[in-house]
């Protein structure tokens, strides 16, 4: 009878309206609904109470959204894939950073329309889901454990630290605290609980949501089209810094799977631009393009990663066995 029941509901779910799904469709779905809002219906969002509350509360939703991403890094793992996690993190740090740095100081802050907050916002922090994804296919136990170094890029802090060191953003020291706490916090009792842990972690998925709309609605679609084309580009230099950090990665003994694979911008990505208008009001009109920037670049980023690990590993890795092949083929013999 239970069965029964389940199949009615697997074909009544067929019958109805599938949404298509993309690459960071989580975040990018919501964000379009708030965006078309704010360009049609934007007295719909100045209602007050809640709805209100929702359309412009994405602080509060980010720092909940940190909370919940810290518990989900699991510490005991990062010690296992500590050499793989240090040779691709430090190049892909270094390279978005300098690059960022760099336009800002040559570019006055404007290469083709991106910024060093798009730059080093969106290039700093990838797309750690989809690598994990990537790697479970792809990679050895070691690539697959840097996940947990690569998570530790999570939220807006480096993009703070690396603008307001240089000495582009007037960034006060207690806001670096208050921006890293949530994540910080997370980490312990996600560590420390597995109840915590259980509690935590399934609310990542509904911020990411919330604040893809919320950062909707502080959109237009004119600065959509305008981050959408120098997204295309922000996402060509993900790609090859992701490249050559999978160079570094060879030069260092590894097999460069991780390098590319790391070649993502996260969907999370999106929300640094907002937490750092907070921290600096003077991004304010930047802020909206850069966030539009890595919309575009996430979508990008996250077709093309797992097509350029897979040549890697056709070219590169051709006597080495993916995981789990071994086993496939004792079950084939």
């Amino acid at each position: 009878m239970t069965q029964s029941a389940e199949q009615q509901a697997a074909k009544a779910e067929k019958r109805g309206f599938q949404v298509p799904r993309i690459p960071g469709d989580i975040m990018l779905y919501p964000l379009l609904a708030g965006l078309l809002l704010n360009s049609f219906f934007p007295q719909v969002l100045a209602v007050g109470s809640f709805t209100t509350a929702i359309a412009k509360g994405s602080s509060t939703i980010v720092g909940l959204l940190l909370l919940f991403m810290g518990a989900s890094i699991n510490l005991r793992a990062v010690p296992e894939a500590l050499k793989t996690g240090i040779v691709v993190l430090v190049p892909k740090l270094a390279l978005s950073i300098a690059l960022g740095l760099g336009v800002a100081a040559v570019f006055d802050n404007n290469f083709f329309g991106l910024s060093a907050l798009s730059i080093i916002g969106g290039i700093a922090f990838c797309n750690v889901a989809l690598y994990s994804g990537i790697m479970t296919e792809y990679g050895d136990s070691g690539e697959q454990g840097a996940t947990a170094l690569l998570a530790l890029t999570a939220g807006p802090t480096i993009t703070m630290l690396a603008l307001g060191v240089a000495g582009l953003a007037d960034i006060k020291p207690l806001v670096y605290v208050g921006t890293l706490l949530p994540l910080v916090l997370g980490v312990i009792m996600g560590n420390l609980s597995p109840f915590l842990k259980n509690l935590l972690v399934p609310g990542i998925n509904p911020c990411i949501a919330a604040v893809g709309f919320a950062l909707g609605c502080g959109m237009s679609l004119e600065q959509l089209i305008q981050g959408g084309l120098s997204g295309v580009l922000l996402a060509l230099l993900c790609i090859v810094i992701g490249i050559l950090t999978s160079l570094f990665e060879r030069l260092c003994g590894g097999s460069g799977k991780a390098g590319v694979a790391s070649g993502t911008v996260a969907g999370t990505a999106a929300t640094t631009p907002k937490a750092f208008v907070e921290a600096d009001a003077s991004y304010t009109n930047i802020a909206p393009i850069a966030t539009a920037q890595i919309a575009a670049a996430v979508v990008i980023t996250a077709v093309a990663a797992p097509l350029i690990t897979g040549w890697v590993d056709k070219l590169f890795c051709k006597d080495v066995a993916a995981p789990g092949e071994h086993d496939a083929q004792k079950k084939a013999d």
